[in-house]
């Protein structure tokens, strides 16, 4: 049975409040709530369906990554119609880094509706909750409804753009930074050019103390350093900035 069908009335009294809630932090009416109650569910809470297949969030927060990303990538292409690519690949990051979206997750009051395993430490299940949510409306409002949502809900509400584009935040510099301190080698390589001409991209790898951590790929050496280096940080400080 399609759930967006059963009056308010008949549903439960937990799918009630998560409607409210849903409604509170965002302003609209879920239709699909198994999906919603699927993005904040995490791994730790998760379980195994009858199918074999595992019920839990982290499908959704993939899909959500993906979508982010490209609402991002394109919300601030129109915002700075003059700045190259590695401008914009700093301030994506700055704007989707893990810390960046544990923080929002919590601002929006997200982070009290996931459901967990409360004796585990997971750093970064605020953000992952809010990328797999972010999926959730994909599937259930389509990529227009949610591209709006984000901009008009998260980005304007929660982002001062031009604090932004004063921050520094530069992910190959503190994992350089920390890398000294922990007395180990580290070297970026570029590994592998994609396409050719303007469409041509670079892939940078990081190494530490000669072992692969992380990849990055740009349409400059510069802008997949940082990727590369976001995501190497990441691994290392567990999520947070």
């Amino acid at each position: 049975m399609n759930l967006r069908l059963i009056p308010t009335f008949f549903r439960s009294a937990s799918e009630r409040k998560l409607i409210a809630s849903i409604h509170n932090i965002f302003g609209f009416l879920p239709g699909n709530v198994f999906l919603y109650r699927l993005a904040l569910l995490h791994k730790s809470a998760g379980y195994d369906a009858p199918t074999g297949a595992r019920i839990d969030n982290e499908r959704l927060e993939f899909l959500g990554d993906a979508i982010l990303d490209a609402v991002t990538a394109d919300y601030l292409f129109k915002m700075f119609p003059t700045r190259d690519e590695g401008f914009l690949t700093e301030m994506r990051s700055k704007m989707v880094n893990r810390a960046q979206l544990n923080k929002l997750s919590q601002t929006l009051g997200l982070d009290q509706l996931i459901q967990l395993d409360s004796t585990g430490v997971f750093r970064s299940f605020r953000g992952d909750a809010l990328e797999a949510f972010i999926g959730a409306v994909y599937l259930d409002k389509g990529y227009r409804f949610c591209h709006t949502l984000i901009i008009k809900r998260i980005f304007r509400n929660h982002f001062d753009l031009d604090e932004l584009v004063a921050q520094e935040l530069n992910f190959k510099s503190k994992l350089i930074e920390w890398a000294q301190k922990e007395h180990k080698k580290i070297q970026f390589s570029v590994v592998e050019e994609v396409g050719h001409g303007y469409k041509r991209q670079y892939v940078v790898e990081v190494f530490l103390d000669d072992t692969p951590v992380a990849r990055g790929q740009d349409f400059s050496i510069k802008g997949a350093e940082q990727i590369a280096a976001e995501k190497g940080w990441t691994k290392i400080s567990g999520g947070n900035s």
